[in-house]
């Protein structure tokens, strides 16, 4: 039975996830390898700048299929009107396919930075940068994390922004910026403190927007993940040396960084853990496949009729669709109450699923022996990139904090029921 039994689509919901499986199944699988391979040699120059035109392809494929922007929030009034639920079912199909993301115009960091335009943007910020990213003619990266400090506490963020005259000025440097390096970015939003001296911390950030080619950005290099470099999209280390940007550059206001962040994130999280799911459904198949191909034996019996294998598949079996059904339960909770409500869910998703794909894929790269770690499966890419994802958007350990200071919390009300049980048992005890 189907964790999607529990949480039901809707019929129009239903409809669109049947010919996003045809679409990633049939074209952007099939597109995957030719598009990996047709950027150049690891470490080339040149893959940071061409982008390969099967992509585009796909792009237009998916706008004639209906299958463009479907992340996009209710309250922007394009919206797709899909729930966190039913998007979040659409993004484990999308997370199958390393093309899908994008050729829906679904991709991080784009729908986290579309959404902060539509949200806390100004009207002129939305006409300039929104509409442009929506119809998927550029693309934009979030600069927040920096090499000097522990940026998993945001309070930490050093780079300086300095309001002088009708202009903010940006200092600092930046690394792990995702996205800066496609040729096709054209907006950084750019976190940075421009109050440090408020005794609130978390008033001292704002969120600024600067453009591409503004004067005193440096691309430095590109930061690469266990060897891989994810050209034309990369992971980046960038200088900002006094780059000056107009006032209407700043986002919502100053002082209101961390309420962008906090409002970016949530639902980006979730749009991760989907998407890695469908990783690891992947990796499952993959590994079924191996262990069964009668071509392959050992010791006189296919791998799968030996019992580790066996149980290897069960236990990814069980361990992916338990992972799917918090997910499912963090997303149900945002629609019912909103991100605030669903943060102890998000957490703990945000946990469980990254650990939950890397032990699923390292089951199928065993089951595959020297070829799991090689370039003839996309296993080890697979791995290395879900690895991340207990990084990214805030390390396992944060989380795991947050989620036991949530439990702290209903101490109080613990030990209140428990005194009230124990007078309760005074009344049952027998007289001595």
């Amino acid at each position: 039975m189907s964790a999607t039994t529990f949480f039901q689509l809707g019929d129009r919901a239903q409809k669109l996830k049947k010919i996003l499986e045809d679409f990633v199944e049939f074209e952007c699988i099939p597109a995957d390898e030719v598009y990996l391979s047709s950027r150049g040699k690891e470490g080339s120059a040149d893959r940071w700048k061409v982008i390969p035109p099967l992509l585009e392809h796909l792009k237009s494929r998916a706008k004639s299929l209906g299958l463009w922007n479907l992340f996009l929030p209710s309250y922007y009034p394009e919206s797709p009107g899909l729930t966190n639920l039913e998007y979040g079912v659409l993004c484990e199909v999308m997370g199958r396919s390393h093309t899908a993301p994008e050729a829906c115009n679904c991709g991080a960091p784009d729908t986290g930075n579309m959404e902060v335009f539509a949200k806390y943007g100004s009207a002129e910020q939305k006409k300039r940068w929104l509409v442009p990213l929506m119809e998927g003619k550029i693309r934009s990266a979030f600069a927040m994390t920096e090499p000097a400090v522990a940026s998993s506490d945001a309070t930490n963020i050093e780079t300086s922004i300095v309001r002088q005259g009708n202009e903010y000025v940006v200092n600092g440097r930046k690394w792990w910026i995702s996205g800066a390096g496609d040729p096709r970015c054209a907006v950084y939003l750019v976190m940075g403190k421009n109050d440090p001296d408020n005794n609130n911390k978390h008033k001292q950030q704002s969120v600024i927007i600067v453009p591409a080619n503004t004067p005193g950005v440096t691309i430095v290099r590109p930061m690469t993940v266990f060897g891989y470099d994810d050209a034309p999209h990369g992971h980046m280390e960038m200088v900002f040396k006094d780059v000056r940007v107009p006032l209407e550059n700043m986002v919502l206001g100053e002082g209101r960084g961390f309420e962008i962040i906090q409002g970016r994130l949530g639902p980006g999280r979730i749009h991760h853990c989907m998407r890695n799911i469908g990783v690891a459904e992947r990796a499952l198949e993959f590994h079924l496949l191996r262990i069964t191909d009668p071509a392959r034996k050992a010791f006189g019996k296919t791998l799968s009729q030996h019992g580790k294998q066996s149980f290897d598949i069960a236990q990814s079996r069980m361990e992916i669709d338990q992972a799917r059904l918090l997910v499912l339960q963090a997303a149900h909770t945002m629609d019912l109450h909103g991100p605030k409500a669903a943060m102890n869910e998000i957490a703990m998703a945000k946990v469980i699923v990254p650990s939950m794909t890397t032990r699923v894929i390292d089951r199928a790269i065993q089951a595959h022996g020297a070829g799991g770690v090689g370039q003839d499966f996309p296993l080890a890419w697979m791995y290395a990139t879900t690895r991340t994802l207990r990084i990214a958007d805030g390390p396992d350990e944060v989380h795991t904090i947050q989620i036991a200071k949530n439990e702290l919390r209903k101490v109080q009300a613990l030990r209140e029921k428990h005194h009230k049980q124990e007078e309760a048992e005074k009344k049952f005890a027998p007289k001595l």
